[in-house]
């Protein structure tokens, strides 16, 4: 099953590469988070390919000024719509707004390594919120948009921080165990991962397949910006991680949204522009591991359990 799908792309792969020869002409795409990092570059690949991007995003004027410089450069339609995965009005609003059918949806946007706890009016921890349900709720509000494409693809960005935790289905929110911010972080991992399984279980006699993907290590963009300066500088000057350009980082995102290779694929989770190497180990040698997916991150069973904690959550 978990076969390179072309050995002719991996870690130092760019956005450039995968998408060479790809025409999106007629095709219609999402990107949540599309006002800076990946996201911003991802939407603009797409849309230099063909397709009719929308930027879903929380600051609007940002998100029109990408919009505006991707028009310049691709000379492609890029529209701009207000998206706050936090709120479930938000989204709601997102949704009810679109028009027609979508075949692309890039659940790009993300909250990491927040340094205290902090839980949403609903009571929900923040990240679980924004990086899961937030996504979870817009893909069952577009799934008809999705089927109407006839063959649509959700990328939902996954991470190897995936591997610090599985979904504590006991304490989600950090109820009755210490808060910690990467746990946090990679429970919120493991439900984008799920996720895909999942929605490909449920969707896909529509047409409808997901995939998660790690984009890499990718040093100064926005998903950082709550870490402390000084301890990333460190890391970095540790050699500990390797580390990719933008470009790289977004590669395996556009690769698995456009590669023919993928067409009525699922469930799956890449990483380096391939499926990932699945995994074992205790908790505590995952959590030491920079790469591979472990096996809850692709649980049937848990995806179900999760999705049923979804539904309700995304009320």
């Amino acid at each position: 099953m978990n076969k390179r799908i072309n050995a002719d792309f991996g870690f130092s792969s760019t956005t450039a590469d995968v998408i060479a020869g790809i025409d999106l002409a007629g095709r219609r795409v999402i990107v949540t988070g599309a006002s800076s990092g990946i996201g911003v570059e991802t939407a603009r690949v797409l849309a230099g390919a063909g397709a009719e991007v929308t930027l879903a995003v929380r600051d609007v004027q940002a998100g029109s000024m990408i919009a505006d410089a991707i028009t310049a450069q691709s000379g492609a339609r890029v529209a701009v719509g207000r998206l706050d995965l936090s709120n479930l009005v938000s989204i709601s609003e997102f949704v009810s707004a679109w028009r027609g059918p979508l075949h692309i949806l890039i659940n790009n946007a993300g909250v990491m390594a927040l340094p205290t706890l902090r839980l949403t009016p609903a009571g929900w921890e923040t990240q679980f919120a924004t990086n899961h349900v937030g996504h979870f709720a817009l893909a069952c509000g577009l799934r008809s948009a999705l089927a109407a494409a006839g063959g649509a693809r959700i990328v939902s960005l996954s991470s190897n921080a995936h591997l610090r935790s599985p979904v504590v289905f006991e304490d989600i929110n950090f109820a009755r165990r210490e808060y910690d911010q990467w746990a946090a972080y990679g429970q919120s991992k493991t439900a984008n991962a799920l996720f895909a399984v999942g929605a490909t279980a449920r969707w896909q006699g529509e047409g409808i397949t997901a995939n998660a993907v790690h984009p890499g290590v990718i040093a100064d963009t926005n998903l950082s910006r709550h870490l402390d300066k000084e301890l990333l500088r460190r890391i970095r000057a540790s050699g500990t991680f390797r580390y990719k350009s933008i470009e790289q980082g977004a590669a395996t995102s556009v690769l698995v949204a456009t590669s023919p290779a993928l067409e009525g694929v699922g469930g799956r989770y890449f990483e380096d522009c391939a499926d990932a190497e699945p995994v074992t180990g205790t908790q505590q040698e995952l959590a030491a591991m920079r790469s591979g997916v472990a096996p809850y991150a692709q649980d049937k069973a848990l995806a179900e359990k999760l999705w049923e904690l979804s539904e309700a959550a995304s009320r």
